[in-house]
């Protein structure tokens, strides 16, 4: 937890105080465990060694500076922080007061260090035991202890258990029993029996310790086992679930985003990522184009406190990267969130949805969404792939669930996250619902002929395990709209248990032409904290922000010829759009069309966006309007400031109207700006030595 913060945790809520630890930007390296500085080396080999799971030691030696190694520590700390909203972190602090305590108690005996002990090890993976049993004057037994613990079920462990330790032979410290491995003879002074005797060893021991005796078989009291066969289940326990225990309740994806962000996001960020359940798909509306619907549900949404008024800024930042790393698309939208404290109760129990949409030309992609809250530097992180279909193919969408259905014809106004034909629908990406909901199914269908609209079917199956629980079918043309398809599920029939919901297309002879099947889960749980929704709207149905935004994508993939006439259609709608027009006149400028590229820059050559002159200035020179073209670049460098390609054209312009020494100037300051530039350099020695 970060120091200094005063908040009020509120279920999935945070209210946080002023104030963000600052962090410089670090580089990517690497090294290894030797070559680690004392300081990490020693929190890596000796103070996390029993808790660190082995992807967040992946990530720590990825690291290469002693400022990433401090942020992962830190995110290390915080990710395992009991309670967020306090100063203190708890579990650190008891952790070090493990360790300490093993250091000054356990391997008096030996050159080893406290923690290093097996008694040390499972004293810092367990801590104080309920229960010590010290056997060490026994005079038929080597030296044993057992230790009792319970109520450790949320690590992953037996609700009670035992540690044994003994000194073998009566030599050197203790170390941890097995009952597979050592056996019940092995406590004994003086058992020569058959090791291999089970019977034997438990009966002579029983002797001694009836209570020792039965533990020796078992560490999990109560445990059903095959007459005294030692017990595999307590072997397990022991080199297994104990220790794993510390990373059971700890998920450490945050050391992959770490790794992974570092260099993307701000610093002080970095050590501060929150889990996310997302969702993800693609529907396609009545003029066949793709939009991407998606929702983030974070662990926690952190608000800021300023008397009655709290606040959150989420900053979002989206790429869509096709299947040749070609950047397609990016986006960024700024979204501030002010309550008072009314509101606040209303959500308090509550999780957070955002929920975003945007339209997207067809292709294969990675989509990566980053959610940054700019009050509390938390940030989550969507990943995912796509494949959007290209216009008029047979196509069958994911099957979304929802679990609450707002019909109602406004919601047809706007473009919005799953809002379809005025259906507005409520999905969890979860997928999990109450046994009194209704499950509500929606699926789209694209390129369908007309013979399939008449004669085709779909089948509905829910399947419980290899069971078939219900099953229907329907014809798409008993469908008000046979491309757009919702069925409602009602659950109270069903009971709580894991489920699919299946989907098939069948043309007229029944034959299979698609499949879709969604998991879900029916909670026994009498109710669900659903969350609250800020959604986006995007925009009208007909806007020309739509059909620019597909030009802008052609574009960015170098396919003019689909880029073009949407640019020219949105501009066409909005010609004052000074965004639209430039989108077009860098288009007609990379189709080698310098007269429509001139037009469109000359008529905002005075606006504040620097682009226009650039671009007014090329064109001119394109066409061997030098004159023009320089008195363009002239204008730019006197309202914008120095640009070295600006110069360069400057000079390139004069050599063309052979004003060699108009051109030397120009090509002599852009030096000055960047001395490396060989060909500029090039160019002012040979025209230095024309003149000579």
């Amino acid at each position: 937890m970060k120091k200094g913060a005063v908040s009020i945790i509120l279920a999935s809520l945070m209210i946080l105080a002023l104030g963000a630890i600052v962090l410089p930007q670090v580089k990517k390296t690497g090294t290894s465990v030797k070559d680690l500085p004392p300081k990490y080396k020693k929190w890596l080999e000796e103070e996390a060694v029993y808790i660190i799971t082995p992807k967040e030691r992946q990530v720590f030696l990825s690291l290469g500076t002693d400022r990433e190694r401090d942020i992962f520590i830190e995110a290390f700390w915080k990710q395992r922080d009991p309670t967020p909203n306090t100063p203190e972190n708890e579990f650190r602090t008891e952790h070090y007061r493990r360790i300490k305590y093993a250091n000054e108690r356990f391997g008096r005996e030996t050159a080893a260090a406290g923690w290093r002990t097996e008694m040390g090890r499972i004293y810092i993976i367990l801590g104080e035991p309920k229960q010590i049993d010290r056997l060490e004057n026994e005079s038929e037994l080597y030296p044993t202890q057992v230790w009792f613990y319970d109520g450790l079920e949320e690590y992953g462990l037996p609700s009670a258990f035992y540690v044994v330790f003994f000194k073998k032979n009566n030599a050197g410290d203790y170390i941890l029993y097995s009952p597979v491995k050592d056996g019940s003879g092995s406590l004994m002074w003086n058992y020569s029996g058959d090791p291999t005797d089970y019977l034997a060893a438990y009966r002579a021991l029983a002797e001694i310790n009836p209570s020792l005796a039965n533990i020796s078989v078992s560490l999990i009291p109560n445990e059903m086992t095959l007459g005294t066969s030692p017990s595999l289940a307590s072997d397990l326990l022991i080199y297994s679930k104990i220790p794993l225990a510390p990373a059971y309740k700890v998920s450490d994806s945050y050391a992959e985003k770490l790794l992974a962000y570092k260099d993307i996001i701000d610093v002080d960020y970095t050590a501060n990522y929150i889990e996310s359940d997302f969702l993800v798909d693609i529907f396609i509306d009545d003029k066949n184009t793709a939009f991407v619907n998606y929702l983030v549900e974070p662990r926690r949404l952190s608000f800021e406190q300023y008397g009655d008024k709290f606040t959150a800024v989420l900053e979002v930042n989206g790429s869509v990267v096709d299947d040749q790393n070609t950047l397609i698309y990016q986006f960024e939208r700024k979204v501030p969130i002010e309550m008072n404290s009314s509101q606040i109760e209303t959500i308090k129990n509550k999780l957070f949805s955002f929920q975003d949409i945007f339209p997207l030309i067809s292709g294969k992609y990675k989509i990566n969404v980053i959610v940054k809250n700019t009050v509390s530097k938390e940030f989550t992180v969507l990943e995912t792939s796509l494949n959007v279909p290209p216009p008029g193919s047979l196509w069958m969408s994911n099957l979304l669930l929802a679990n609450a259905v707002d019909r109602n014809p406004k919601h047809g106004a706007l473009i919005k996250p799953f809002s379809f034909n005025g259906v507005l629908l409520r999905p969890s990406p979860r997928n999990d619902f109450l046994q009194t909901d209704t499950l509500t199914a929606f699926v789209q269908l694209r390129g369908l002929s007309q013979e399939l609209i008449e004669e085709g079917s779909v089948k509905f199956s829910i399947k419980r395990g290899s069971g078939i629980i219900k099953t229907f079918s329907k014809k798409l043309s008993d469908y008000p709209d046979p491309t757009s398809l919702t069925e409602d599920f009602s659950l109270k029939e069903l009971v709580p248990d894991y489920y699919i919901l299946e989907i098939e297309l069948l043309d007229g002879s029944d034959q299979i032409l698609l499949y879709r099947k969604e998991n879900f889960y029916i909670t026994p749980l009498e109710s669900l904290a659903r969350p609250w929704v800020l959604s986006l709207p995007y925009t009208s149905p007909d806007s020309p922000e739509i059909t620019h935004l597909l030009g802008l994508q052609f574009f960015n993939r170098k396919d003019l010829t689909q880029a073009l006439p949407r640019l020219e259609a949105a501009y066409n709608r909005q010609p004052a759009n000074q965004r639209f027009a430039l989108e077009l006149a860098r288009a007609y400028l990379q189709q080698e069309n310098y007269a429509r590229a001139k037009e469109l820059a000359e008529k905002f050559r005075d606006s504040p966006e620097p682009s226009f002159l650039l671009i007014l200035g090329q064109s001119q020179q394109a066409l061997k309007d030098y004159q023009q073209a320089i008195t363009a670049f002239k204008t730019y460098l006197a309202r914008f400031g120095t640009n070295l390609s600006a110069l360069n054209a400057i000079g390139e312009c004069y050599l063309a109207i052979e004003q060699e020494e108009e051109a030397l100037q120009a090509f002599e300051k852009s030096l000055e700006l960047n001395p490396k530039q060989d060909k500029i350099r090039a160019l002012v020695k040979s025209l230095k030595e024309k003149s000579e």
